[in-house]
């Protein structure tokens, strides 16, 4: 109970109270307040909106997989496109703005993936509701509903806006013709910082009726980047009208402005329902694998928000994997890929979206040159991941930082998921043409990685491991134990595929060193002396390596290192594995405890968005969403990834719970219904 009272007083301290409303199935959100606010993200997982506080405001517009330098001579990072919803209206010639509204609420609808924004000016009632269109993957729609107490004249203008970082900015109105319309549209070009990307959007108003597009919609004289239109309405009447938005660029496009204009062209010509009613669809496909928590509705809440965000920020053959922030910012981690991915957001996405996960691996077999490439660099045989990857496949980690040049196991992890997207789907032609030539690549890495000892034993020496607060250890123990287990799969994958392994992977793999204390605790690496560590690294090779299994040796490990991770900075996946292993060792009681100090801590108003560690402030930290949803899956659920496919072990509820039903596992879309 102690616990529980701390980790509340500690939240309310970073997360002070709001209004949080939910409805009754817990797919909505709804807040009114806007202090300390952090965004929701709108994404679909090729283009993110992150939500501003104001009526119209969305703070940036971020590109998966589109990089250039964050500064001259500095690392990648992802990059933002020109703003093109920048809505301004005014009625009767005055300018709604925050000082003169009143009833400031939003609404997240996670079921619908749309953010509704409503406020009232002097009784006229006015909401926005964005999408970013899962149907149409480059483009997002903002919708507008007015219904005036009186009749009035609105004017409503549309601005385009460049980040800094971008260069030779450029928008101009233009008109689209055919034989029956109109179609008058407001195109900003801009280039990244070195001229690596050219960026451009395109966007259009779209109104209700036969003739939407019309003489009204004009640029604003002497602003060439603002379009505007005005309208008459009457009392009462509810008055409907739309933005589209298309965001190019040069990654995926020879000719960005040309597709972005035809992209816009094309939702002109169709109606506002048509385009709700696509994306609707799309997601209502994707919430066919949900989780349900009957019995405690903010816990349901919670793991419907981690498991929206997760399916926000990833797309079905996007080839393209996640960063520790998703689409929800472009400078978190400047947009690279981490072990983030293949450890912490992959697994439960494997479980329910086989098709998401593809698009993980897809993204690492697509750069397996370059990390052929850069383990011939370091003098090491097969293939050496980069710790920080960005498009080009090549290390993004800024060369000052040890982790970039000494953060190995990511080549571990990256082997480890290939094994497991065969176990979960059976797909043999995939791993004979693809996968074990990765697998492969990767235990030949390790085999060259490893030192063998006089004794005959080997040792992987000079690492930085997951506790990123020891650098250059030798023997650490999660590096040891992902490459044993890499070098293992990799011994499976021959076998399945008919093909002789190598015999050092199975003479390494069993050879790897492990240090313990005297009273039989894993030591964090060879010279660990209790120190605080950054976050799990032994408690890791219990789950999910499955390496330690008597239970002894379980529950030992998670005492002691519970108390060594770091409570203030840590990141806050780490109680999401500990949570596991009490669900594993049958304390339902502790293991609900930690998985609510994984993530309530972390918690940032108003909508509860996750940020990296207790004392941070950079929602949305999807990699803490991975370790959360993970604790449900494969803690309370019992689920369990073995050779054999997804099987179930012994599930095990917290009393707040009175019935969890796991929606869609595996490729059979299996529903598990677990009750108390």
């Amino acid at each position: 109970m102690k616990h529980v009272i701390l980790l509340f007083l500690f939240f309310l301290n970073v997360f002070p109270l709001h209004k949080v409303f939910a409805n009754a199935d817990n797919w909505c959100i709804e807040v009114s307040s806007k202090e300390n606010y952090n965004g929701v993200t709108l994404a679909n997982g090729r283009i993110g909106l992150v939500s501003g506080a104001d009526l119209f405001a969305v703070s940036e517009i971020v590109l998966n997989g589109v990089f250039d330098k964050e500064y001259a001579g500095g690392v990648s990072r992802m990059v933002r496109a020109p703003k093109f919803t920048d809505l301004q209206l005014k009625i009767d010639g005055m300018t709604v703005t925050p000082e003169n509204t009143t009833g400031w609420k939003q609404l997240l609808n996670m079921k619908e993936a749309y953010l509704k924004t409503s406020v009232d000016y002097q009784g006229t009632q006015i909401a926005y509701t964005l999408r970013a269109l899962r149907n149409l993957p480059y483009m997002a729609l903002g919708v507008v509903e007015i219904t005036p107490d009186k009749d009035l004249n609105i004017e409503v203008i549309n601005r385009t806006g460049f980040s800094q970082e971008l260069q030779h900015t450029s928008s101009h109105f233009k008109q689209m013709r055919d034989a029956e319309a109109r179609m008058p549209v407001l195109v900003a070009e801009a280039s990244s910082l070195t001229g690596m990307q050219k960026l451009v959007t395109c966007s259009g108003f779209l109104f209700d009726g036969d003739n939407p597009n019309t003489e009204e919609v004009k640029q604003v004289s002497g602003d060439s980047q603002s379009v505007s239109f005005t309208r008459r309405l009457k009392k009462g009447e509810t008055y409907r009208f739309s933005l589209v938005g298309a965001a190019c660029t040069s990654r995926d496009f020879a000719d960005p402005k040309g597709e972005a204009e035809r992209m816009v062209v094309f939702a002109l010509r169709q109606s506002i329902g048509y385009l709700v009613s696509g994306h609707e669809k799309a997601w209502a496909e994707m919430w066919k694998r949900d989780i349900v928590i009957e019995g405690c509705e903010e816990d349901q809440r919670d793991v419907r928000l981690a498991l929206y965000h997760l399916y926000a920020f990833q797309r079905k053959g996007s080839r393209l994997s996640i960063s520790p922030m998703g689409l929800s910012s472009s400078t978190g981690y400047n947009g690279h890929v981490f072990w983030d991915s293949e450890l912490w957001m992959y697994p439960p996405v494997l479980v329910l979206n086989q098709d998401l996960a593809r698009a993980h691996i897809d993204y690492r077999t697509d750069r397996l040159g370059k990390a052929l490439q850069r383990a011939e660099m370091f003098g090491y045989r097969g293939a050496m991941f980069p710790w920080e990857s960005d498009d080009s496949g090549e290390e993004a980690t800024p060369t000052w930082c040890l982790t970039g040049t000494f953060e190995h196991h990511i080549t571990a992890d990256i082997g480890i998921a290939f094994w497991n997207y065969y176990r979960v789907t059976k797909d043999k032609e995939w791993l004979r043409n693809e996968g074990y030539r990765v697998m492969k690549a990767v235990a030949d890495f390790w085999v060259s990685r490893a030192s063998r000892q006089e004794d005959g034993s080997y040792s992987i020496k000079n690492v930085v491991g997951a506790n990123e607060y020891a650098p250059n250890v030798d023997d650490n123990a999660f590096t040891n134990g992902s490459a044993k287990v890499a070098l293992q799969n990799a011994i499976k994958a021959s076998k399945v595929l008919g093909l002789k392994a190598d015999r050092q992977w199975g003479e390494v793999a069993a050879g790897l060193r492990f240090h313990y204390m005297e009273d039989g605790t894993m030591k964090e690496h060879a010279a660990y002396k209790g120190e605080m560590i950054k976050q799990a690294d032994v408690n890791l090779l219990a789950y999910p390596l499955g390496l330690v299994s008597d239970k002894a040796d379980v529950r030992r490990d998670v005492v002691y290192y519970e108390d060594k991770i770091d409570k203030v900075n840590g990141p806050a996946m780490g109680n999401a594995i500990l949570s596991i292993l009490y669900s594993r060792l049958g304390d339902a009681e502790e293991a609900y405890r930690l998985f609510k100090k994984s993530y309530l801590p972390n918690k940032r108003p108003p909508f509860g968005v996750l940020s990296e560690s207790p004392s941070s402030n950079n929602p949305y930290f999807a990699t803490g969403a991975g370790g959360l949803l993970q604790a449900v899956l494969f803690g309370f659920g019992g689920l369990e990834l073995t050779d054999e496919g997804i099987r179930q072990g012994r599930p095990l509820l917290p009393k707040a719970w009175k019935k969890l039903i796991i929606k869609g596992v595996g490729v059979n879309k299996e529903d598990i219904i677990i009750k108390q």
